[in-house]
């Protein structure tokens, strides 16, 4: 029984040798899905994102269901600060992409929609997220 126990010991040590372990490049491209407009949570991922931005990972954020009021006029009084630390993150290089269809839904019109702020397109859309390397977080 003894035998049986080290020669699966040693049978798993080899096989883990073979697997690749997966780790963040230093410079990946960083692709967040922001799907809410409620303060903290907003805080949090624009927080994160700054610090990674700062890393060197190009941003991008998709701005889906009620996370379109962030970039919408009709929305400043409320969400005045997040506003600020979008248009920072944009000055800095990030791109902000708004879901077209969420637009319609909320009925936030383009020419609501604040400077620098993109309306999402397949295209768009595709491309940061199917861009190599590039890791994905849902907030």
């Amino acid at each position: 029984m003894q035998f049986f126990k080290t020669v699966l010991m040693a049978l798993a040590l080899i096989v883990s040798g073979f697997s690749n372990p997966v780790f963040a490049g230093d410079k990946d491209p960083l692709f967040i899905a922001l799907s809410s407009d409620a303060t903290r949570r907003v805080g949090h991922v624009l927080h994160f994102a700054e610090l990674q931005r700062a890393r060197g990972h190009s941003l991008t954020i998709w701005l889906n269901e009620s996370g379109i009021l962030l970039a919408s006029r009709k929305y400043t009084e409320k969400h005045a600060d997040h506003q600020k630390a979008l248009a920072e993150l944009m000055s800095k290089g990030a791109t902000v992409l708004i879901c077209h269809y969420c637009m319609q839904q909320f009925d936030v019109a383009a020419s609501d929609l604040l400077p620098g702020f993109k309306i999402g397109s397949p295209e768009l859309i595709g491309n940061a997220l199917f861009e190599d390397d590039t890791k994905t977080l849902s907030w």
